[in-house]
């Protein structure tokens, strides 16, 4: 008879010695009961299903009383196998795949894959105008939602409701702008290797101002609720502490890595898509704890909402522009118009294409079926996504699917830290240095 290994604890761990049965009301009587003997220890397995791991993290801690001398995280549990199905999906419909990966924000790695086709592609020069700024307002708002997220479940993990509630009121703002521009919430596969899916539709621009004008009255409630709160910083400040060494022994980056008071923001230091083009500061704080990452996502989303004003004052310019590039051969058929039901392609283009240009359906069918031939080499073009590096490793053997993409996901990189967090700690801080590095379990179960 064989039992399933388990590699993150030995049997021994949980099925021999004393056993104890914690309902949640009764921890200090455990611990009285374990004694003074340091031999005595609890291993807990906290998740993966847990509504404070951020998705299915399964965490073993080892504790002496309520404190943890031993963190282990246990990952693997979500299996999506996205890498893999992008092998056998042509070059646009691996969009649909990546987009799928950190749900929390998709247009980053949209954008990372599909920088890095257009390198292979060579046409990083041709990307017009319009898409790469519509790219660039797209991603900012998704690090607003993003770090809304990261901010509500962080505080209602700590008994914070009102910053939950509140937080997810204005993502649900973004996310119905997310809809009117992509026509989806989440999952968009809007961004496409040559530019975008489609045009702004009308009165987008107008909205977008509205939320602008609307977020600068509710981000200093925030700011309000948690900056000065005796209780709020009592819970995060001295939290999770990761100095800069351990930061970049680690490969850690993003709010983690500037909470160390060290500027790195590849928008800065390896622009994309015409971020150097626009105004806005790299923020960091200087006490390497939660609560200094907690309050540099609220300073982005200042920084963003800057960005996102930029790029709204250039797409007003740039009406009627293209927002794919010009060679028909590599453009998704981006530029059919929807029809007056709201749903699928104009009647004008479905006349064109079945009843007027034998040559245009053949192209269209060719297209949408098999894909485009994309050069063989390999990619790899990094963007900064609101939990940090987040980059796709893209190769090509010359045919129309992708021989590899393998993402480098932040979440993943990131979570080496849980144990450096969290060991000499008590129970309840595992719970905040969890939150403050804001994971998202579809990026690191690719």
């Amino acid at each position: 008879m064989t039992t399933e290994q388990d590699f993150y604890a030995a049997p021994g761990d949980t099925s021999q010695g004393r056993v104890f049965t914690v309902t949640g009301q009764d921890w200090d009587s455990v611990t009285q009961s374990i004694g003074e003997s340091a031999e005595e220890r609890v291993v807990v397995n906290m998740g993966p299903q847990h509504p404070s791991t951020h998705g299915v993290l399964r965490l073993i801690l080892e504790l002496e009383g309520e404190t943890v001398t031993e963190a282990r995280c246990g990952i693997g549990y979500l299996h999506t196998g996205i890498e893999k199905n992008m092998e056998y999906r042509s070059w646009v419909q691996g969009t649909t795949f990546c987009t799928r990966m950190d749900y929390l924000s998709p247009f980053y790695n949209e954008a990372t894959y599909v920088l890095g086709v257009e390198r292979l592609l060579d046409i990083e020069d041709d990307i017009p105008e319009k898409a790469q700024v519509m790219r660039v307002l797209l991603m900012e708002l998704n690090r607003m939602s993003s770090h809304l997220v990261a901010i509500a479940t962080g505080g209602m993990e700590i008994g914070a409701l009102t910053v939950m509630t509140i937080g997810f009121r204005e993502r649900e703002l973004v996310l119905d702008l997310f809809e009117l521009i992509t026509g989806l919430r989440m999952n968009h596969a809007f961004f496409r290797p040559g530019g975008v899916a489609q045009d702004l539709p009308p009165g987008a621009l107008d909205e977008i101002r509205d939320f602008i004008a609307l977020m600068k009255k509710r981000l200093p409630e925030y700011a309000a609720l948690c900056n000065a709160n005796p209780i709020f910083k009592g819970r995060l400040e001295g939290v999770g502490h990761l100095d800069l060494a351990g930061c970049l022994a680690l490969g850690i980056t993003g709010p983690v890595l500037r909470s160390t008071g060290y500027a790195w923001d590849l928008r800065k230091t390896q622009p994309y898509c015409g971020y150097e083009d626009y105004e806005f500061d790299v923020q960091t704080w200087d006490t390497c704890d939660s609560y200094g990452r907690f309050r540099i996502r609220l300073n982005e989303m200042w920084e963003s909402l800057r960005i996102v004003e930029q790029a709204a004052d250039r797409l007003a310019g740039l009406e009627g522009a293209p927002v794919m590039v010009a060679d028909k051969k590599i453009a998704w058929p981006s530029q059919l118009a929807i029809g007056s039901d709201g749903m699928g392609n104009s009647l004008d283009h479905i006349r064109h294409i079945m009843g007027e240009s034998m040559e245009a359906l053949i192209h269209h069918f060719k297209l949408v079926t098999e894909g485009f031939r994309v050069p063989a080499g390999q990619a790899y073009v990094p963007v900064e996504s609101p939990r940090g590096e987040l980059g796709a490793h893209v190769v090509s053997d010359g045919g129309t699917r992708p021989f590899r993409a393998h993402f480098r996901d932040p979440s993943f990189t990131n979570l080496q830290a849980t144990s450096v967090m969290s060991e000499g700690g008590m129970v309840a801080d595992v719970i905040v240095a969890i939150a403050s590095i804001d994971p998202v379990m579809g990026g690191v179960d690719r």
